[in-house]
């Protein structure tokens, strides 16, 4: 598949990498740059994951929750209406676990919950009949800090560039909330170019040669609605990230 960065159009048909499926769920791994069903923002795209994983099981699916289009990783899908409306219920419930790693801006050390309200992300074409005028949502985050690094490589007015790789537990589903999360921490995610840096993005592109969020879904974690068990579905870091990981020596 051709998926060079988020604002790319992918040229060759994905084939997704199914992490779980039975008979009731599946969930694969998206990669960074696809839509997860189409939208008014999307129309030069050809290929969105509800489509491409119907196509692939020969079964409809219903989305259980979404991932941005630069964000890559886990995403779960329900086979069934009932299992659809059960899964509803426990991500309302908070009783899904969701964990993200992403790479940041400068040294974050330690963790903590970052408990800081969001105002609602509006389009401005999809929600142009919703009001602008609603109080922040409450939103809060837990992080830690579970690897720091350092490029002796003069940046503006620094003599280096730092990272940190970030894991993320939100405790709530906001729009962009890790995102906006850590960027209220001044620890914008790489390669964000909403919330992010902007001399922070380039350097990192031509530095390793490529463009993109990096934020991944690493797992998701529930009691499956039927059978009852615990079910943990975790997604690989890719070639990309993994490149990173060799150069810092983590």
């Amino acid at each position: 598949m051709t998926i060079e960065n988020a604002g790319s159009v992918i040229v060759d048909k994905p084939v997704l990498k199914i992490l779980y499926q039975d008979e009731y769920l599946v969930a694969v791994d998206k990669p960074a740059g696809l839509f997860v069903h189409r939208s008014f923002m999307d129309k030069d795209e050809i290929y969105f994951a509800l489509q491409l994983i119907r196509d692939q099981i020969g079964q409809y699916v219903y989305p259980l929750h979404r991932l941005d289009r630069p964000t890559s990783g886990v995403l779960l899908f329900a086979l069934t209406k009932d299992v659809a409306r059960l899964m509803g219920q426990a991500f309302t419930d908070r009783k899904i676990q969701k964990t993200y790693y992403a790479l940041t801006r400068g040294h974050l050390l330690g963790e903590g919950l970052i408990d800081y309200p969001l105002k609602e992300k509006l389009d401005d074409l999809g929600d142009k009949n919703v009001s602008r005028d609603k109080e922040p949502q409450s939103a809060t985050t837990f992080y830690q800090s579970d690897a720091i690094a350092t490029l002796e490589v003069p940046l503006g007015k620094y003599s280096s560039v730092r990272y940190s790789l970030i894991k993320c537990l939100p405790q709530t589903g906001r729009r962009h909330q890790i995102r906006r999360h850590l960027a209220h921490l001044r620890h914008p995610i790489i390669g964000d170019i909403n919330y992010g840096d902007n001399k922070q993005n380039p350097f990192f592109g031509e530095y390793f040669g490529f463009k993109r969020l990096m934020l991944i879904a690493k797992k998701v974690e529930f009691t499956h609605p039927i059978t009852e068990q615990t079910i943990v579905i975790e997604a690989d870091f890719d070639a990309q990230w993994r490149q990173v990981f060799n150069t810092f020596e983590w």
